[in-house]
């Protein structure tokens, strides 16, 4: 599935959270977790980047489309498109 190193995961924070006219409050916002080694997920904003051939996609855009649905409805492996 997924295959993303720790190391990659620990320095991966949601794009929106981090940007400069949307940064979020806090010395670190934009924390990721992974679920199901498929999907990153922000518990904070709501968005989800779907992790596709092991990559992250870490567009806005992205996480905007799966901001409303919830973390167990998520497809398993994401859509290719």
């Amino acid at each position: 599935m997924a295959n993303v190193s720790p190391e990659l995961l620990e320095i991966l924070r949601c794009p929106y959270c981090v940007s400069t006219t949307t940064r979020q409050p806090g010395d670190d916002p934009g924390r990721l977790t992974l679920y199901k080694e498929a999907w990153l997920v922000d518990e904070t904003c709501g968005r989800k980047y779907p992790i596709k051939e092991g990559i992250p996609i870490m567009l806005i855009d992205e996480g905007d489309k799966w901001k409303a649905t919830k973390a167990e409805d998520l497809p398993i492996p994401p859509p290719s498109s």
